[in-house]
């Protein structure tokens, strides 16, 4: 590894941190990823945040990997694999880490400091440049969309989700009551709109637009409001199995980050 000595922490592996893993990955970095034991993911099959329950998952010629304890993830990182840690704190590692990027996207921050490592950078809305992060990227899509922000913060959240194939809030799914969520069909299968996907303790959950099943949350529990499902009205199978462009813009940012305040002008 070109930075075998600089190890990357990535609090989050959904989607769209992925990509983040991915490009650090590319570039030479160790990385470890830090993820809830239950993750939120909804779009799975691009997500490394799956080796949770999987135990070993491969995207795009990442191999990620579930370890039990920091000491494991370092070890794995430095082999050439992505070690991911069912952590929701920031737990002590062995050696000096280089940088905590927090990919949760959360849209606010949860935790994050400026004392978490040397250099912190926060992807989206929530952080703050010299409050609680060294630097931001952007996560909204548009012009800005990957952008580096070393003053301020970045773009509001707008609450409304970015439209894909001329679609917007029509093409994500949110569980109407809380229970025990089940599903009848796969990522990637295609559906119209009424279409059954699958059912909340016998409610029934119906494909709100016509599309390909681009994104299930894992089945069990759920409360009301969180969102369960995605589709995409592109009908693009692949795209179901391919890291996002937007995903990978983000993590071009985040190298771009890491490599300036390597580099002293950050």
């Amino acid at each position: 590894m070109l930075f075998g000595e600089q190890l990357i922490v990535v609090r989050g592996g959904g989607d769209l941190a992925t990509g983040t893993v991915f490009r650090l990955h590319r570039a030479g970095f160790p990385v470890i990823v830090l993820e809830l034991d239950r993750p939120l993911t909804i779009r799975r099959t691009v997500a490394v945040s799956t080796a949770i329950s999987a135990g070993r998952f491969q995207i795009d010629g990442l191999t990620a990997v579930r370890v039990e304890s920091p000491a494991d993830g370092v070890e794995v990182a430095r082999s050439g694999q992505i070690p991911v840690l069912a952590s929701p704190e920031l737990p002590v590692f062995p050696g000096q880490i280089t940088a905590v990027v927090d990919a949760r996207l959360a849209k606010r921050n949860i935790d994050t400091s400026l004392k978490d490592a040397p250099f912190v950078l926060g992807l989206g809305p929530g952080f703050t440049v010299g409050l609680d992060c060294h630097a931001v990227v952007e996560t909204q899509r548009g012009h800005r969309l990957g952008r580096v922000i070393f003053d301020g913060s970045a773009a509001p959240d707008t609450g409304v989700p970015g439209v894909i194939g001329g679609e917007s809030a029509a093409r994500v799914v949110r569980a109407r009551e809380s229970g025990s969520l089940s599903w009848r069909l796969v990522i990637g299968e295609l559906v119209v709109a009424g279409d059954p996907l699958g059912d909340i303790d016998g409610a029934v959950i119906e494909a709100p637009i016509d599309g390909v099943v681009r994104g299930l949350l894992a089945q069990g529990e759920v409360a009301v409001g969180l969102k369960i499902a995605d589709i995409d009205p592109r009908a693009d199978r692949s795209a179901c199995f391919e890291i996002s462009d937007k995903s990978l813009a983000i993590g071009g940012g985040a190298v771009e980050a890491v490599l300036v305040w390597l580099g002293g002008s950050g």
